[in-house]
């Protein structure tokens, strides 16, 4: 079990309260970015290409292009995420919205199957699932999502409606609350480089178990990688075969989420219409809050996901090949089962 050597320092290491003060992470359109990401619409558009066709190639931008990858970098190696402000959506068909979201996507990295029906492009809204269903995933209902992290190295979001009230975003970055919890309880700080078990919550890779191993926390190759669903932790006990959760796990993952919960630690921020969200899942937890929808189906919230792989991502632990299918560098990621074909709907089925 390898720790690092002491406090991380660096831009990784922000806290709420500092960046709250701030716009450093947001990236608002310019018009003649607004204008660039229009003809390369209409490339499209000539090309007729369908969206899961779409890649790098297809979606050129000279001008935006270049930023872009700035932000890349500055999401796998620095801050960890950034806000994209500012695509009309009012001018925009959901379809073609859709394929600018996917087109800007296409410099961030490769689309990765967000569960076992392969969707490509994911719907975040309510579809009235009831979350004591071990199978539904949280994203699926109105409820407080709680700070975790996804099965991909980047998660983008786009905000096509947002809700009547709620729904409000929050980031935490895992460094800062690794350098927290070593402050607070150093004690309890290996448990979480030891491996808990989670549920994979029906999602089952061929010859793979319905449950997984890893640390909360992973020092490899100079980086502190962090993988953490609380809720899926707890389901997992459901499976008789899973060793039931020690009370020192239970103080240590307590311990945790009261650091996440710190207002100090984490930073809130509203969706507009418009906006793109994109987080470095393996340095940032995210969180929604619970939401009130409204009653008309034409004006409920909505988010569209794409969970994607950079050609450049970091090295992770070859023990995470268990949950990303491979540990390779621009290949990973997703959820993937036996039958499932890849395609990215437009509407949430």
């Amino acid at each position: 079990m390898t720790q690092p050597p002491g406090p991380i320092t660096g831009p990784s290491a922000w806290r709420g309260q500092d960046l709250a003060r701030s716009d450093a992470w947001i990236h608002t359109f310019t018009a003649a970015e607004l204008s660039e990401l229009h003809r390369a619409l209409a490339r499209v558009h000539a090309r007729a290409l369908t969206l899961s066709e779409i890649v790098r190639e297809d979606f050129p931008l000279l001008t935006l292009g270049p930023r872009l990858e700035a932000l890349r970098q500055e999401l796998l190696h620095g801050r960890g995420f950034v806000m994209l402000r500012g695509v009309p959506m009012e001018r925009y068909a959901l379809e073609d919205a859709a394929t600018i979201y996917w087109g800007i996507g296409s410099w961030f990295g490769r689309p990765r199957s967000q569960n076992a029906r392969g969707h490509l492009l994911g719907h975040v809204r309510d579809v009235g699932y009831d979350l004591n269903d071990p199978n539904v995933r949280t994203y699926q209902t109105t409820k407080r999502q709680y700070y975790h992290t996804d099965s991909v190295d980047l998660v983008a979001l786009l905000c096509v409606r947002k809700a009547k009230s709620g729904g409000l975003s929050s980031l935490v970055s895992s460094v800062t609350a690794y350098n927290e919890m070593r402050a607070r309880r150093p004690d309890l700080l290996p448990v979480m480089f030891e491996p808990f078990h989670v549920d994979r919550r029906g999602e089952v890779p061929p010859g793979m178990a319905p449950w997984f191993s890893l640390p909360i926390f992973n020092w490899h190759a100079g980086a502190l990688t962090t993988i953490y669903v609380r809720r899926y932790i707890e389901s997992a006990q459901r499976f008789p075969e899973v060793p039931r959760l020690s009370a020192r796990q239970i103080e240590a993952l307590d311990v945790f989420d009261a650091i996440l919960e710190d207002p100090a630690i984490h930073l809130r921020m509203a969706f507009e219409p418009g906006d793109i969200q994109l987080v470095h899942n393996h340095q940032i937890l995210h969180d929604r809050t619970e939401f009130e929808d409204w009653p008309d189906p034409s004006r409920k919230r909505h988010l569209l996901r794409l969970w994607l792989c950079p050609p450049e991502g970091r090295p992770l632990p070859p023990s995470f090949a268990v949950k990303y299918g491979t540990v390779t560098i621009g290949d990973r990621g997703g959820i993937m089962v036996d039958g499932a074909k890849l395609h990215a709907p437009l509407e949430a089925v």
